[in-house]
């Protein structure tokens, strides 16, 4: 039933015992929502097309740690939204939970130009007022479970203290999550668990006051002693209940009398963890103990990395497939022993790399340490990398256009937000076939960004002394001047683009009964109208829009072009995919690739010569280039 309270306040008494599903991502109906009582937009009006605009894209800005935020449109037709998910939620049911609440309050606030909707573990809200950077207190609701505890005295007086220090936890938290969770055991041995939230953009100041608000409404309920609740803003959240309803580890509040709970280590490994919530950008070092494995389950779960265990070998070391006694499946990269980083300073790295997550990254679910020994752990992958289907002729003809398409469309999301989405931006600087990932369903991953962090710290953006990477695959300012940037990766997005379409690798292009290099064998198609003969036999035979084909041949060779300033950016990219109905301009000549029986290099259209003569003079005026399979990506804050 409704009772008013403010502006809108919903009051739900719930019989039932569990508040929170931890299962079920999105409900039916909302928890709550509000349809804003203030101004209203039209059909097909200027607002409506800012709207829907600002909500098809909110999902791809993802800060990392699951807050979404994105503005579009100027004055009085300037539509401002924000998305939140609980702190311990899986990017996969975060983004998921997200669209649902897009199409829900859609449909439930159907002419609104205000609304917030709050499913159970996120909160969707967007209005033509700033809904960042303040509290909002006015639309609130409070689901309170109608049953008492049997000592109502007590149960508030350690809800309270248990609930004040998460307070305090999240206000501490930085500017990309405040949240925080934990537990406490009452004198009669009822425990309680309690979770509380901000959006990240408040100052610790405001997210305290927020909580504090919460808390103020759900005292004014008269739900004092009731054993479940949650208390909904539109800025943050507020729960409690006798039943676990989140996931990760907790902080644990001891009762008064001798502690019931004790800590004990883990026998098994723990749950893939939740991201952990920083001080500030430079990580607090403990939180990296909840992303820590033992050492000794990990090597049992790899067989004592055996050979037969082993996934494939790369610069940074050996990748092994393991499983855990309860079964899960784990992926394990075993670093090279060479790391120059200490200890201290490899987790704060790996805290770094955890927080980055997106449907189209590999996710990091912790690490190891024991003496030398530095183990990543990973999501395992089933169906392995994309170069194994791709390059095999049997194989890749399970890859029609539209599968093709597909995972094309995804590694651009991917690089899109290692580029601009996320708050620290990567230059992965190695993309290629055999760094994408294929889940069971082929949704690409990319796999071994942040790598070069995690490994040594001798270069920064900009500018590297030692070149290391994969021929083919380098933009021609990275081999020839050691310069890499965001359009370094665009240039190596550019090679697959061509790779995914002819099916076969880039430095040995088979045109009948010659070999060529793929980018220029490509160029010289389109130049010549002949574009069709680079397209894998496989695709024509098949059902498929060949003008979808050539122009993603298009695009491939807009990535490739030998200046890097010409390149068009990833958000342009995934504009081209996604709109077939954009005009795309022309593409200038690609960097050429010659090979020979003695050198490979890459030749310039327009400084061939030069650069062969100036290499020939003077070699120690070119960076140092190592030609392996070493994957290196930088870090850069935002």
């Amino acid at each position: 039933m409704f009772i008013p309270a403010g502006k809108h306040l919903l009051w739900i008494f719930l019989t039932f015992t569990h508040l929170i599903n931890t299962v079920t991502v999105a409900q039916p109906d909302f928890r709550y929502y509000v349809c804003g009582d203030g101004d209203n937009y039209t059909r097909n009006s200027t607002y409506q097309r800012n709207l829907d605009t600002t909500l098809s894209e909110l999902p791809l800005t993802n800060s990392g740690l699951g807050f979404f935020n994105l503005s579009s449109g100027q004055g009085n037709n300037r539509v401002n939204s924000a998305a939140l998910c609980q702190g311990d939620m899986e990017p996969d049911l975060c983004l998921a939970c997200i669209n649902d609440s897009i199409i829900k309050l859609r449909e439930v606030c159907p002419n609104q130009k205000e609304a917030v909707g709050y499913y159970g573990r996120c909160l969707l809200k967007y209005s033509d007022a700033a809904v960042t950077g303040n509290i909002q207190t006015n639309d609130s609701g409070i689901v309170i479970n109608v049953q008492s505890a049997s000592n109502v005295d007590q149960f508030i007086e350690d809800l309270d203290s248990l609930m004040d220090k998460l307070k305090a936890d999240a206000a501490a938290g930085g500017s990309l999550l405040k949240f925080a969770t934990g537990n406490t055991t009452t004198s009669d041995f009822m425990t309680i668990y309690g979770l509380v939230q901000c959006t990240p953009d408040l100052s610790g100041t405001q997210c305290s006051d927020c909580l504090e608000f919460a808390h103020d409404e759900y005292v004014a309920s008269g739900s004092g002693g009731k054993i479940g609740g949650t208390i909904f803003l539109p800025t943050c959240r507020y729960s409690y209940d006798i039943q676990r309803f989140f996931n990760g580890s907790t902080l644990v509040i001891p009762a008064p009398p001798p502690p019931i709970l004790q800590a004990t280590p883990p026998v098994l490994p723990p749950p893939p963890p939740p991201a952990p919530a920083p001080a500030d950008e430079t990580m607090d070092i403990n939180n990296a103990e909840s992303l820590k494995y033992n050492f000794s389950v990990v090597r049992a779960a790899t067989n004592n990395f055996s050979e037969n265990n082993k996934l494939g070998q790369g610069g940074f070391g050996a990748v092994y497939k393991g499983v855990f006694a309860d079964g899960r499946e784990i992926a394990v990269k075993r670093l090279a022993r060479d790391s120059r980083q200490g200890e201290v300073e490899f987790k704060n790295e790996v805290l770094l790399v955890a927080r980055l997550q997106h449907r189209n990254l590999v996710r990091l679910l912790g690490f190891s340490l024991e003496g030398c020994e530095r183990l990543l752990i990973f999501e395992y992958l089933p169906n392995g990398s994309l170069d194994q289907f791709i390059f095999d002729p049997i194989k890749r003809t399970i890859l029609d256009w539209r599968k093709r398409y597909n995972i094309i469309k995804g590694i651009s999301r991917g690089l899109l937000y290692l580029h601009e989405d996320s708050r620290i931006m990567i230059i992965h600087r190695d993309m290629k076939a055999s760094n994408i990932l294929l889940d069971s369903k082929m949704t690409p991953k990319i796999a071994d960004f942040g790598m070069a962090r995690l490994f040594t710290s001798e270069e920064s953006q900009g500018q590297a002394s030692r070149i290391v990477g994969t021929y083919g695959y380098m933009a021609p300012e990275y081999v020839l001047h050691g310069q890499f940037s965001i359009k370094s990766d665009v240039f190596s997005f550019g090679v697959l683009i061509l790779e995914m379409i002819t099916g076969q690798k880039n430095q040995c292009f088979q045109n009948g009964e010659s070999s060529d290099y793929l980018l220029g064998f490509s160029w010289e198609c389109w130049q010549n109208g002949t574009t069709t003969n680079i397209i894998d036999p496989t695709l024509k035979t098949r059902s498929g829009s060949l003008s979808d084909i050539i122009r993603s041949i298009q695009i491939g060779l807009l990535c490739v072009q030998e200046n890097a300033n010409d390149r068009p950016t990833m958000s342009s990219v995934v504009l081209m995919l996604d709109s077939q109905s954009l005009s795309l301009p022309m593409p200038s000549k690609p960097a050429f690739f010659v090979n020979s029986n003695t050198d490979n290099r890459y030749i310039s259209p327009t400084r061939s010569s030069s650069y062969s003569e100036n290499r020939k003079k003077s070699n120690s005026t070119l960076p140092q280039i190592s030609i392996n399979d070493l994957s290196m990506s930088d870090i850069v804050p935002r």
